[in-house]
């Protein structure tokens, strides 16, 4: 990871950190003038962005740093464990948030003061705003996962406030029984629903999922316009945080000297860099004809790449 990428991850996390204290502050204040189960859980869930801030600061952290003895591969993996680590917090919090309103909901207990708790509502959708705005600059430069996590979850705040200011007016100011409740618990099943979502993405880094099927044949076009390859087999790709990696058999002829071929893969590796910059290309030459591997590592793949390449 560049200097430049991991100092933008740093400060988005910063930000995040910072915005969360602030809105964990005033929620504690707007909890204690309305116990309301919905600003109980508006708090909890920024108590979570807090933590979750802190666990992808330390994530984006690690990933930074460069590789070692121990990690030839580097350290990006460490964004998908904070992200892990997310995921967990917010789900533990959906299930004490729904026992939460379902208790509340069964006793008829009503929220106060709602007039603050939607003022701080609004004050937190406004600092949630700023945020995003920044997150999603940071995301478009470095594509790191801890932040994209960090980011799905505050977008889900801007409902969250909003689902917080619907019970107040309606429960507190209009009458309506239960609505706190009733939010408080719609508010704990679409975390755990935001949960699941995140756990995805970090799921498939932590086991080498295989790029995006356009990704894939997207560099094999690129592999596809140099003439004197003539085949590429076992392809491989994977993505840990926000360092790609891909190795690949490429075919070239038989009665090459060493040094020729040589050439040809420094050249592949020069059109890889040009079309997926930062990627990591580990690339095995192999005589033409030849194939060791067994089932979908030995599928030739760069005829259909080459009749793709002349269709367009």
């Amino acid at each position: 990871m560049s200097g430049s990428h991991a100092s933008l991850n740093r400060s988005a996390a910063f930000a995040s950190i910072s915005v969360a204290i602030v809105l964990a502050a005033a929620k504690t204040w707007a909890l204690w003038r309305t116990d309301s189960t919905a600003m109980l859980g508006s708090l909890a869930d920024t108590t979570l962005d807090l933590i979750a801030s802190l666990a992808t600061l330390i994530g984006v952290w690690i990933a930074a740093q460069p590789a070692d003895e121990n990690h030839r591969f580097g350290h990006g993996k460490a964004e998908a464990l904070a992200a892990m680590f997310q995921v967990m917090l917010i789900t533990v919090s959906a299930a004490g948030l729904i026992y939460r309103g379902i208790t509340q909901l069964l006793a008829g207990a009503r929220p106060t003061g709602a007039e603050e708790g939607i003022a701080v509502s609004v004050l937190a959708m406004v600092a949630t705003l700023g945020l995003l705005a920044w997150q999603r600059h940071v995301l478009r430069k470095t594509g790191s996962l801890a932040i994209a996590t960090d980011h799905l979850h505050y977008k889900s705040d801007l409902f969250l406030n909003l689902a917080v200011i619907a019970a107040l007016a309606l429960d507190a100011s209009l009458g309506v029984a239960g609505a706190d409740s009733l939010f408080g618990i719609a508010i704990g099943v679409w975390l755990a629903w935001g949960a699941w979502r995140a756990a995805g993405e970090a799921i498939d880094h932590l086991m080498d999922k295989e790029w995006p099927e356009e990704r894939r044949q997207e560099f094999l076009a690129v592999l596809a316009k140099h003439p004197e390859l003539r085949g590429v087999h076992d392809l491989r790709t994977r993505t840990s945080g926000a360092e790609e990696f891909a190795q690949f058999h490429a075919a070239v002829d038989g009665g090459m000297s060493v040094s020729e071929a040589h050439r040809i893969m420094d050249e592949l590796e020069e059109r890889i860099e040009r079309e997926f910059p930062g990627v990591e290309v580990l690339i095995h030459p192999d005589p033409q004809g030849l194939v060791d591997e067994k089932g979908v590592a030995a599928e030739e793949l760069l005829p259909r790449a080459r009749n793709e390449t002349e269709a367009d």
